[in-house]
């Protein structure tokens, strides 16, 4: 009997020790701020929110370039886009509501729609009428819906690994799965072991190898921003479920397209950048060989190249 006790209290006491390991409060912007949004990041607010966005680079540039991050990312995915864009181009790049830094929508409307809307308010508030409109995953939705609701706002369209049409992926990543899961939400909310984030990170490249520690802790961090985990619950419960819904209006995009694609996505398969090119007229198609879901972060010099080698060849139609 005393040594069931004993095997009892060690379970007892391990189950303890790895839930103290995996709670994870919310983190405050003003915790964040040091070390992820120094100069230039600047904040305004739109829509009651404090808007987390960088923009960089020629500020003369007659058409700017607005880049737009994906699920559960943040600006910072485009960092070495910026690099190679910034000495030529005026770029601009935003923390997503929901995610990265500004945090939460206070009306909790995470549709594609209304980050349409939110995204052309941010580029009132900076006097951009128009753009090249840049985006990944869940950014490329946002993007190529622009395109078809406000065409008169974009100049021209990069989609990379974009959503829009249904699929089915060969593999969720592990947070996005619980995220999904209805009765995994307080888990989610409450814990958050840093191991969910590397794997789902890792699962997003084509090359997990090249996933640094860095690249974790960034992930990490700011999905730790007060209000962000909640904020991912909602979009799921908003937003899967309507993939497709809109993919009719594609074919209505007449801006000059460009389609990137990892050939190793395993998320959004490489056989929907085959529709997003048939069914935009005149666009172009690149598929990256061992490259994931995020292409541009775990390739930008690759990937920066052949959008500034389309960015020149359209430049006189835009």
């Amino acid at each position: 009997m005393r040594r069931w006790i004993v095997v009892i209290a060690v379970l007892l006491a391990s189950t303890a020790v790895g839930i103290g390991v995996s709670y994870a409060p919310d983190r405050s912007v003003a915790s964040l701020r040091a070390e992820y949004a120094p100069p230039p990041s600047q904040f305004i607010g739109v829509d009651g929110m404090q808007v987390h966005l960088r923009d960089e680079g020629v500020r003369d540039d007659p058409l700017p370039i607005l880049l737009l991050h994906g699920t559960s990312a943040s600006l910072h995915t485009w960092d070495g886009w910026v690099a190679a864009l910034a000495p030529t181009r005026r770029v601009i790049r935003i923390d997503l509501p929901g995610f990265g830094l500004t945090g939460p929508n206070p009306g909790a409307d995470y549709s594609a729609q209304s980050y349409v809307l939110h995204v052309n308010r941010v580029l009132d508030r900076l006097g951009v009428t128009r753009a090249v409109w840049v985006g990944n995953s869940f950014g490329g939705e946002v993007a190529w819906l622009a395109a078809v609701l406000a065409p008169d706002r974009v100049g021209a369209l990069i989609l990379i690994d974009a959503a829009g049409y249904p699929f089915v992926p060969e593999s969720i990543p592990l947070g996005f799965r619980l995220a999904l899961d209805p009765n995994m939400a307080p888990i989610v909310r409450n814990l958050l072991p840093r191991f969910i984030v590397a794997n789902s990170v890792r699962e997003t490249y084509g090359d997990p190898d090249k996933v640094t520690d860095a690249t974790i802790d960034l992930y990490y961090a700011l999905a730790l921003r007060e209000g962000n985990r909640q904020a991912l619950i909602d979009r799921f419960a908003q937003g899967v479920a309507a993939h497709g819904a809109l993919s009719e209006r594609i074919s209505e995009i007449r801006a000059p397209t460009l389609i990137l694609w990892g050939s190793k996505d395993r998320l959004i398969p490489p056989e929907n950048a085959e529709r997003f090119h048939a069914d935009i007229a005149g666009s172009e198609l690149t598929i990256f060989p061992g490259l994931g879901h995020i292409p541009h972060e775990e390739d930008p010099a690759a990937t920066v190249a052949r959008a500034m080698a389309f960015l020149a060849s359209v430049g006189h139609v835009l």
